[in-house]
């Protein structure tokens, strides 16, 4: 009796060990499997844009729902993303101004399952980047920037600038213009503009992307350009003129080497003023021999001169 006891504990264990096993593989399934995680952002004070594609393409396609504190939450996302033909974000109207300032609720839905979750968009509001960047050189002989801005009462600006293609330099104006004092007309400037809400309208975290990069210098003129394309190009012009004067200079130095003519021609040599004491009395030779030169060579006869008076007629 002892022994079948003794059996039977045995099949029981291994029973639950198995089933211990089995439970354990299928809850490391389950919490391995990374669930949706909607990420929120108001874009421009004009759209909620959410994606849930942060850990990976998701398997199924989601219907999304999001909506603010006091609205109805029964409207599915107006227009969806996509990435390989699945689901992975929204893009729905912001409707008021300061909704922001509210509780902004997002459902993740596929069959029986949701993902429900809550989200603060305060200080998650990413602007549109400053547009119409224009500079032109004032009266007082410094170059000015300025900008347009979508809300200037609420906005603030971050500027970066650079030289001739060296490193940034970053500044914050207090308005929407940048001064760059007494410019040289034979460098390469280059200036853009970023922004984001300031503190007094409720501080984002998030800066625009950066605007159009503006050009000034060298031929004194306003270019827009592609940074990138400058620097490539700036890139391959400058280790080729480096060369070229360095040939140039090498082939100079072997030609005044070897070509006496030429190099009497290019650099003819200056004679050394000598003040020997031969040369000292060989002038003053040729100095007394050209005074005596210019010696008369002719002798005149001296002429008698007489004064008459005048005698009257009857003498």
């Amino acid at each position: 009796m002892g022994e079948m006891t003794t059996e039977g504990i045995s099949i029981l264990c291994s029973a639950m060990s198995i089933k211990l096993l089995l439970l354990l593989y299928l809850s490391g399934g389950v919490f391995t499997k990374e669930l949706p995680d909607a990420d929120c952002r108001v874009m421009q004070l004009e759209t909620v844009q959410c994606v849930w594609n942060k850990r990976g393409i998701p398997e199924v396609n989601y219907t999304f729902h999001g909506w603010f504190h006091s609205e109805r939450n029964d409207t599915e996302c107006p227009t969806y993303m996509s990435e390989k033909n699945t689901r992975v974000g929204c893009i729905q109207p912001y409707k008021t101004r300061n909704n922001r300032f509210r509780s902004f609720y997002t459902n993740l839905q596929h069959g029986s399952i949701n993902f429900f979750t809550e989200h603060e968009l305060k200080n998650k509001v990413k602007l549109k980047p400053p547009s119409n960047l224009t500079v032109k050189m004032g009266s007082d002989s410094n170059l000015w920037y300025y900008w347009n801005q979508s809300d200037p009462s609420c906005e603030e600006n971050e500027v970066r600038y650079r030289i001739n293609n060296r490193e940034w330099d970053n500044s914050s104006p207090h308005s929407r213009s940048f001064c760059i004092n007494l410019p040289s007309s034979s460098s390469l400037y280059e200036l853009q503009v970023r922004g984001k809400l300031s503190s007094k309208c409720g501080e984002s975290i998030f800066w625009s992307e950066w605007s159009e990069p503006v050009l000034w210098g060298s031929n004194n003129s306003t270019v827009k350009t592609d940074p990138h394309q400058v620097s490539v190009s700036m890139s391959w012009w400058t280790p080729l003129l480096y060369l070229s004067g360095a040939l140039a200079l090498i082939l100079m130095v072997v030609m005044l080497r070897h070509r006496e003519r030429v190099r009497i021609i290019l650099l003819p040599v200056v004679p050394k003023p000598s003040f020997s004491s031969y040369d000292i009395q060989d002038l003053l030779a040729h100095s007394k021999g050209l005074n005596e030169s210019f010696k008369p060579s002719y002798n005149e006869h001296a002429c008698p001169v007489r004064e008459y008076c005048p005698a009257s007629q009857s003498d």
